[in-house]
């Protein structure tokens, strides 16, 4: 019976080994097939070196204290050798030769478990390695900021793990001790009369003083890391009182140390406990009173005084590390009041402002070019791209697969795996533009994708994508669906070799056993020159090659010589920067890295867009084939960089306070800023950072910037903003505008209460809300123009019933002017007079040919649904006709227009043969 409870343990233990090097192995041609694979090996083997340095420092060390206190185990003095029992049934094993083997057995045993997770720290050892220098000294202990980000780290370690191993072996062996020297008949405390016990143990103390000693040392440079006093980092106590205590402690430790060792010689029953009281008692008094007194009886009740200096640090050393030392800022003086000149000469911004909100757009998309329910558009990412030679900012998103949308009898082996592999192309629309039903106006449209732009769309395919997470297996004998057409599909072949190639029988048992997928094995369709794509998810795939960054939560499609791509940014932190305030556990950040991502083969590019970072040079010296400069980046890539959100919001969130450099109103809060509130789908919420096309003051051309207002804290008044260039030229400048102490300009919660205000427009929005519909009011756009403020807020309409949000009205406001109308040109002509149309004639006439030629495809799709006796589809196109031919006689004012409208109407009322009706010319 035992015996097959021994084979059960070792065939499970096998099979856990064997899995687990599947998934090594696996992993590896993962990495080799994007070229990383000396990034996976460099971490595996820093992980396994590392491991085994601690397995063989704990069993050395153990095994050498059990080795010494053999004689002493073995003595025939010793109690529990005497005693009866152990006689009969243990002592005749202890002999020296088998106490030497269970002694590396206990050893082997104790280092394997404490060593299991040490790999983790992998990083902390390469860092020092490859460590480098910040070119900053800080003012206290005059050390370099590299000091503290890459060796204190690599210091603490190594010190907390022989603090562990004295502790284990201390623990070990004077257990060892107590048991040998215990018996039914002794008092507990006769071991510690044993003189080899002594002798052993107060030499190992005495190390663990010497590493107290240590320990001390690297506590006087955690000191630029306290939390105490007005500012984070070292104040007053710690500079004038706890660092000369922690000095004086090392050399109490140090003594003690020495005095140990010297009684190992000639132990004495008291030594021990007199150094370990004696160490103590000095660490109360001296590393906690006494600062502690200092601290609340001389600092506290003349604080500013007194941590002036170390608040200077403070606000130095955090400006520097959240890269805020080098915004600009200049004085935003309303002295303006726009007028139709002024809105002309600033085109670049009008014609780019943004009227749909990201959120209830999405949801619209979903409705409009989901086109079939296993499609979904997961995320709306805001850019500009330059069309027909106009700069416009868009709304785009890809249009990924989705398989749980599948029907569930869909859902084969075969349609999962090989043949539903891939979503397929995307939407494109201008942020301010909408169709007299308030839906967007796409500018990139349907599967396969059209558009009447100079866009080129030549490989829309996505393999790899924010929801694309099943693996599949492409270049199979079985055709992959590509997309619907008509009342068939088309099908195509994988073409490129990006995935990690089956090319054995044994390569398709490992896929088997790592999916748990024993079709995979059985599967003819599955042949030697498959690929098996894993890993698709963008999210998971830049985190498995290069889990030391940090990642922004946002990627965003790009569309490059007519191929898709995601970009990613990726940020290097650290909360090791001395002096510098935390926030979210980091006070260092840098947004280093680019990375690129083809949404067709799944390849990754990292690139390094800041060469100034110590940090980033330290990992490309740990993985020089990972990174690469961003001059290698095409240019039309280039074009599209965004300065992050999620930067963005932690530097203006720093920013509030830390804008303030002199160190009085710093300690007072005389000029803390927040960042405003605004209305959202009835809800009072955070304002967040904005992409928009704006001329900035000062400049010649508009440029896409990411921009936020601020408030003082506890008012709702706007006291400034911040906008970060993303434009090549510009790319990462931050600016901050200030409005002028004398000067009370709206905030965007005040701009809120006064549309709340309105009994026009109150009144009308609710009576929206009363008839089956719910009002989404969109972001309140705080547009900064020539040395004037415009206010600009979308109206969305969306019925109970339905998930199609629609755009029906605009919200502007200009100083004491608020209106609310059908269309921004509106807006704006109610304020200013004759405004500016906010769309170009080549613009207008490219939405005349838009109209024309889905007017053209909705009449094709018509006959198609009549063909097919589809009357729900066909009344549905009908609709969607209609309200097509109506926006084109809006525009265009021809009989041929009214003719059309007749004639579909006819159709309507008399079902004439689709045959009768030909398309518009």
């Amino acid at each position: 019976m035992k015996r097959k409870y021994v084979i059960f343990i070792a065939l499970a233990l096998l099979f856990v080994f064997f899995n687990v090097l599947n998934r090594f192995y696996l992993d590896l041609l993962w990495f080799q097939s994007l070229d990383y694979g000396s990034v996976f090996t460099t971490i595996l083997f820093s992980q396994i070196g590392i491991s085994v340095l601690y397995f063989l420092g704990i069993f050395g060390v153990l095994f050498l204290n059990l080795m010494l206190a053999r004689n002493a185990v073995l003595n025939p003095s010793n109690l529990m050798l005497r005693h009866k029992l152990f006689k009969s049934q243990i002592g005749n094993l202890l002999v020296p030769k088998t106490y030497t083997l269970l002694a590396l057995g206990a050893s082997g045993l104790v280092a394997l478990l404490f060593s299991a997770a040490s790999g983790e720290q992998w990083m902390t050892v390469l860092q020092y390695v490859n460590r480098t220098s910040f070119d900053i000294t800080e003012p206290i202990l005059n050390r370099d900021v590299g000091f503290y980000m890459f060796e204190l780290p690599f210091f603490l370690l190594v010190k907390d793990y022989l603090t562990s191993l004295l502790v284990l072996s201390i623990i070990t062996i004077g257990g060892l001790y107590l048991t040998i020297s215990m018996s039914p008949e002794a008092s507990p405390t006769g071991w510690w009369n044993q003189l080899e016990g002594k002798k052993h143990l107060s030499l190992l103390v005495s190390f663990f003083f010497l590493l107290k000693a240590y320990d001390y040392h690297l506590k006087i440079y955690e000191m630029l890391f306290s939390p105490r006093g007005a500012a984070f980092g070292a104040g007053y106590t710690d500079v004038t009182v706890q660092i000369p205590m922690l000095r004086v402690l090392m050399f109490i430790s140090l003594g003690l140390a020495l005095f140990l060792i010297f009684k190992s010689f000639k132990p004495s029953t008291r030594s021990l406990p007199m150094a370990a009281g004696a160490l103590i008692i000095a660490s109360l008094l001296l590393g906690s009173i006494y600062p502690a007194a200092i601290q609340n009886f001389r600092v506290e009740p003349n604080e500013l005084t007194m941590e002036m200096p170390y608040l200077e640090h403070n606000i130095e050393f955090t400006r520097k590390a959240f890269a805020l030392d080098d915004v600009r800022t200049e004085t935003y003086s309303i002295s303006t009041q726009l007028d139709p000149e002024i809105l002309d000469q600033n085109q670049g911004t009008i014609q780019n402002i943004r009227l749909w909100d990201y959120r209830p757009i999405k949801t619209t998309y979903n409705q409009l070019q989901g086109i079939r329910p296993y499609y979904k558009f997961h995320d709306i990412d805001i850019d500009r791209y330059i069309l027909d030679g106009t700069y416009r900012q868009v709304m785009l998103s890809a249009r990924e697969l989705d398989q749980n949308e599948l029907s569930e009898t869909a859902k084969t082996w075969v349609n999962l795996r090989l043949k539903y592999t891939h979503g397929y192309g995307f939407a494109m629309s201008p942020v301010n533009e909408a169709t007299s039903e308030g839906l967007p106006q796409f500018m990139v449209r349907n599967i396969p994708p059209t558009t009447q732009t100079d866009l080129a769309i030549d490989r829309p395919e996505i393999y790899y994508g924010e929801k694309t997470d099943p693996y599949v297996i492409v270049n199979t004998l079985t055709e992959e669906f590509d997309y619907p057409l008509g009342t068939t599909n088309a099908y195509s072949m994988y073409e490129e070799e990006s995935g990690v190639t089956i090319n054995s029988f044994f390569r398709k048992v490992l896929f088997s056993l790592r999916f748990n997928d024993y079709r995979l094995l059985l599967s003819n369709d599955v042949i030697n020159d498959s690929q098996v794509l894993f890993d698709r998810n963008i999210n998971t795939r830049v985190r498995k090659i290069a889990p030391f960054l940090q990642y922004d939560q946002d990627p965003y499609l790009v569309v490059s010589e007519g191929r898709l791509f995601w970009m990613l940014d990726a940020y290097t932190t650290s909360s090791n920067y001395p002096y510098s305030e935390p926030f979210g556990g980091v006070n260092y950040i840098r947004n280093s890295v680019k990375i690129v991502i083809d949404a067709y083969n799944g390849e990754v590019d990292y690139y390094i867009v800041d060469d100034s970072d110590p940090l980033i040079q330290v990992y490309k010296g740990i993985f020089p084939d990972l990174f690469k400069p961003v001059a290698d980046m095409p240019t039309g890539l280039k074009n599209h960089f965004r300065y992050p959100e999620d930067l963005f919001n932690l530097q203006s969130q720093v920013y509030a306070q830390y804008h303030m450099e002199d160190v009085r109103v710093f300690y007072n809060k005389e000029d803390e800023w927040t960042i405003p509130l605004e209305n959202y789908d009835g809800q009072q919420i955070q304002v967040e950072p904005y992409y928009t096309i704006l001329q900035l003051p000062g400049e010649q051309e508009p440029e896409f910037v990411l921009m936020l207002p601020y408030n003082p804290i506890r008012r709702d008044n706007m006291v400034a903003w911040m906008a970060a260039r993303c434009d090549p030229e510009h790319y990462g400048e931050r600016v901050v505008y200030r409005f002028p102490r004398e000067q009370t300009v709206l905030g965007p919660r005040q701009v809120e209460g006064r549309i709340d205000q309105d009994t026009e427009i109150s009144s009308q929005l609710t009576l929206w809300d009363q008839r089956g519909s719910r009002v989404i009011r969109g972001n309140l756009l705080v547009l900064p123009i020539n040395n004037s403020i415009l206010y600009v807020e979308p109206v969305f309409l969306q019925a109970d019933q339905g998930e199609q949000p629609e755009l029906v009205r605009v919200i502007v406001m200009h100083e004491e002017n608020l209106v609310m109308e059908e269309t921004l040109k509106k807006a704006l002509n109610r304020i200013f007079g004759d405004a500016p149309d906010t769309t170009t004639e080549e613009e207008e006439a490219g939405t005349v040919e838009e109209l024309i030629i889905r007017a053209n495809r909705l009449i094709t799709e018509a006959k198609e649904a009549l063909g097919q006796s589809d009357w729900t589809g066909y009344g549905r196109i009908q609709e969607e006709l209609e309200s097509t031919l109506k926006s084109l006689a809006e525009i265009v004012d021809v009989p041929m227009i009214e003719e059309i409208i007749e004639e579909e109407e006819l159709w309507e009322e008399e079902m004439l043969s689709p045959e009768e009706l030909d398309p518009i010319e």
